[in-house]
């Protein structure tokens, strides 16, 4: 199928789709990595309910990237069959480790997304945060464990933020979800009131979704954070996942 036509996003409760990421073609084999490879991804699942589209940048090679010229192509790619659905992109140190390199690498990007995924942990965050908030990107502040949740209430950054990801690690269900309450625990504690959208890895991922749905957290899904759907079986690609997600926030809701 081509990139032609359009869509629009649902909104409230945020379902937010993760593309890529950095699963191999191992992993799966629909991992959409050039920019019409992507655009085609996002308006299928935004078709399919997602109301943000969240992705890693891949270069030529098919390595992840913060480059502004690949950068640029996938955000307007993407913006060309989902007008006005939010876009993130990834700020992951995996990307680039060196805190003073991705710095660089971000203030030239030409092509502004909505939204950057930011991960609290992480050395030069609270810097990165800064310089693409003065340029109008919000943040969309990640939760990986506990302890990033008390460096954020910390920091002062939570009233400059568009939500709180909370995406505790590990593919055990009963520990991803208890995670998730701790980490949900130190943000109301700190009377931080952002928007939630929690999500996990693998298999665990839908337990947490479970736990979130109920509680009014967006949750988010995709290739990125899992390959399999809440049955176990192996799903076709995103728009697939998105739609479990949304039957399992319409069955929570009833």
């Amino acid at each position: 199928m081509g990139t032609g036509g359009s869509c629009k996003a649902l909104r409230s409760p945020l379902l937010e789709v993760a593309l890529n990421g950095s699963r191999t073609d191992d992993e799966h084999p629909a991992i959409p990595r050039t920019p019409a490879e992507q655009a085609e991804a996002a308006r299928a699942s935004v078709t399919a309910g997602a109301g943000a589209v969240h992705v890693h940048v891949y270069d030529e090679s098919g390595a992840e990237t913060l480059d502004a010229e690949a950068s640029a192509g996938v955000i307007e790619a993407i913006r060309a069959v989902c007008p006005g659905v939010p876009i993130s992109l990834s700020t992951s140190a995996e990307i680039e480790p060196d805190p003073e390199r991705r710095r660089a690498l971000v203030a030239a990007w030409t092509a502004l997304p909505e939204l950057v995924t930011a991960n609290q942990g992480e050395p030069g965050i609270r810097e990165l945060c800064d310089d693409l908030l003065e340029r109008g990107v919000g943040i969309e502040a990640g939760h990986l464990v506990a302890a990033d949740a008390e460096a954020f209430a910390e920091s002062g950054l939570a009233d400059r933020c568009v939500r709180a990801m909370v995406e505790p690690l590990g593919e055990d269900p009963a520990r991803a979800v208890a995670e998730a309450a701790v980490i949900e625990a130190i943000l109301d504690r700190a009377g931080i009131g952002l928007e939630q959208v929690h999500h996990g890895d693998g298999t665990a991922g839908w337990a947490v979704n479970r736990r979130a749905i109920p509680r009014g957290h967006g949750i988010r899904t995709g290739l990125e954070d899992t390959t399999v759907l809440p049955d176990g079986a192996s799903a076709a690609d995103n728009a697939e996942l998105v739609r479990a997600a949304a039957a399992i926030a319409m069955t929570v809701d009833e």
